[in-house]
This record gives C-alpha cells, sequence and structure tokens, in this order.
C-alpha cells in the first residue's frame, strides 16, 4: 500500500469512514469478477480499489449507488396499474336483465348497484335486538 494512501483519496471521499465503505465494496466487487478500470501491477484487491478511487476512474457516488443497491434487501418495483376487465358480452344493458339461469349456461347476469342504492341498503338495517333470553 505504499503507493496509495488515504491522502489520496481523501480529497475525493471527504468522510474516512465513507472512503473505507466505497473502497472496500469495490474490493468486494473485484473480487467477484468485476472489470478493473486500471493496471493491477501485482497490487491486492483493496489497493486497486483505493487507486480506482484516487484516479477518478470510478466515481465515488457510483459506488455509493451500487452499495446501497448491494445493502437492500427489499426493492420496490413499480407494477402497471390493474386494467379493468371487459364485459364478457356485447350489451352491458342485456346482461343485467338476463334472466338466470334460462338454460343454456350461455346467460351470465351481471348485479349492478350503484354506492346511492348500497348506502340507502346499509341505513335500513337495523341493529340486531337483544331478546329477554340474551340480556339475563
Amino acid at each position: 500500500m505504499a503507493r496509495v494512501t488515504v491522502e489520496d483519496c481523501i480529497d475525493k471521499v471527504e468522510n474516512r469512514f465513507e472512503l473505507v465503505l466505497l473502497a472496500g465494496h469495490r474490493a468486494r466487487l473485484l473480487s467477484s469478477g468485476a472489470p478493473l478500470t486500471i493496471d493491477r501491477d501485482r497490487d491486492k484487491n483493496p489497493v486497486v480499489a483505493l487507486r480506482e478511487i484516487a484516479d477518478e476512474t470510478i466515481t465515488p457516488d457510483d459506488l455509493k449507488e451500487q452499495l446501497i443497491h448491494s445493502l437492500q434487501k427489499y426493492v420496490e418495483v413499480d407494477e402497471p396499474e390493474a386494467e379493468t376487465v371487459p364485459l364478457l358480452s356485447s350489451s352491458p344493458a342485456a346482461a343485467a336483465v338476463a334472466p338466470q339461469g334460462s338454460g343454456d349456461g350461455d346467460d351470465i347476469q351481471f348485479d349492478r348497484m350503484s354506492e346511492e342504492d348500497l348506502l340507502r341498503g346499509l341505513e335500513n338495517l337495523a341493529p340486531p335486538t337483544e331478546t329477554e333470553e340474551e340480556g339475563d
């Protein structure tokens, strides 16, 4: 490590702790087969990582993003919104009034209720009343 010191890298990464984290992450990437951006010169991976940071062949911001990504356990994926399913029959009015079980098995009845109808129905519901047997 005679050729690379912390002083060579400290102007690229001001925080020494962050420098150690980034250089260690880059050294692990090199160990796993990541391509070199400088000549190795018989140096070990931590020295090569520090030399890459000092020579600015690898930017600290890119290393930081890679390090954060490698530590994430849950990666949020944007999935497309669910699309509405089209009706099976060609005419919605015919499907709504089709009699259920008309014999040929192809008739499908759709029950439709507006929000107002649902709220009106819920307002008409009464809570269960207590009987004398339950109240004892």
